[in-house]
């Protein structure tokens, strides 16, 4: 008899809290909680209807200006605040990684990045110097991903009512007339991809929080994705679905794809490219690879028959470089991740409940 892990159940504390907590902001479940049961009936639009309040939105202009029509152009919009703590990191800081993140979540929906704002909170005292060492290093980064920084804002807060400085980012998009990613088109057999080594940047962020010492330099994979992307359509891969694993990492990019798609996800642990600091690390403190952030990967779900020529792709670019296949869509347990493991049994991969790293984008 075969078990079926639809039905495996692990019982877990009651969540009801009266106040935010750290878990509330960490991309797992107590996040999709926050998400689910306060953002969006607040945000739900006039005639009831629930938004999705995805990483980006689509906004198909045609049905905007005429209220009525597909087909046309559309636009993606993306927003995203940053609060890493420290601000700067092995391999970036605070600055690159806000204007990364937001192209990297226009890019997963299939656009092109056309601009960006920034917005800034400051603390009164926070050093000058600091200060334009940040927005020096965002404006470096637009300009080499090619996407300007056109507006923006600033707010100073009183000495002791904020952490020195919050960026907020925002980013537009085009979709390219015919692409069409999503859950939706998620089918039974596709291969899931990773476009390189996972957990680079949850630990590069650790070592400098807390002093810690891996034996090798860990640093941030920090980077924007857009030209992946763009190298994944132009060479016409039957992409399905993109997700850059964030907050949560694979575990939780993979659960979302699994409860969207209302499909399974059936990983191969010893075929997710792991370096070999991130896994030192990792067993040191007793942290699950699958669960530590990145800042330039992204997950690809493409068809089966695309796999190959995907992979080929990926790796050609140096952002792509170890990108492998790391699983497959399953019919067998709808909306369950499960890993094989080396010693060839199986785990199930659950979305986590609160970030095992918070504040690290």
């Amino acid at each position: 008899m075969v078990a079926d892990p639809s039905n495996w159940s692990c019982p877990v504390p009651l969540r009801h809290h009266e106040t935010v907590v750290l878990g509330h902001g960490s991309g797992g479940k107590l996040g999709a909680e926050l998400i689910d049961h306060l953002f969006r009936p607040a945000f739900a639009a006039a005639d009831g209807a629930v938004t999705d309040l995805g990483d980006a939105a689509l906004v198909d202009l045609e049905r905007t200006q005429a209220g009525g029509g597909t087909g046309g152009p559309r636009l993606a919009f993306s927003t995203d605040s940053f609060v890493v703590q420290p601000r700067s990191f092995p391999g970036g800081n605070l600055g690159d990684l806000a204007v990364n993140g937001t192209i990297n979540d226009v890019a997963m929906v299939g656009a092109t990045p056309l601009a960006l704002s920034a917005a800034f909170v400051l603390e009164e005292g926070l050093p000058l110097a600091e200060l334009g060492a940040l927005v020096s290093s965002m404006g470096a980064a637009a300009r080499r991903a090619g996407v300007p920084i056109v507006t923006g804002d600033t707010k100073v807060v009183d000495r002791g009512h904020g952490d020195g400085v919050y960026v907020t980012t925002a980013g537009v998009g085009l979709v390219p007339q015919g692409v069409d990613l999503g859950p939706h088109r998620v089918r039974v057999g596709d291969a899931v991809l990773v476009s390189g080594p996972i957990g680079l940047h949850g630990i590069a962020v650790l070592s400098v929080r807390d002093g810690f010492e891996f034996g090798a330099d860990v640093e941030s994979d920090t980077a924007p994705l857009h030209g992946l992307v763009a190298g994944l359509l132009r060479a016409r891969v039957d992409v399905r679905m993109l997700r850059d694993p964030t907050r949560g990492g694979v575990a939780a990019t993979c659960n979302e794809i699994a409860v969207e798609a209302g499909a399974g996800i059936e990983l191969v642990e010893s075929a997710v490219p792991v370096p070999e600091a991130v896994a030192t690390a990792c067993e040191l403190l007793g942290l699950d690879p699958l669960e530590v952030a990145n800042e330039g990967r992204l997950v690809a779900v493409v068809g089966p028959e695309d796999a190959e020529a995907a992979l080929e792709v990926l790796a050609a670019d140096p952002l792509g470089a170890g990108a492998a296949r790391i699983g497959s869509v399953t019919a067998t347990h709808p909306g369950v991740v499960v890993a094989r493991t080396g010693l060839g049994g199986s785990r199930v991969i659950d979305l986590p409940l609160a970030e095992q790293l918070p504040r690290i984008c």
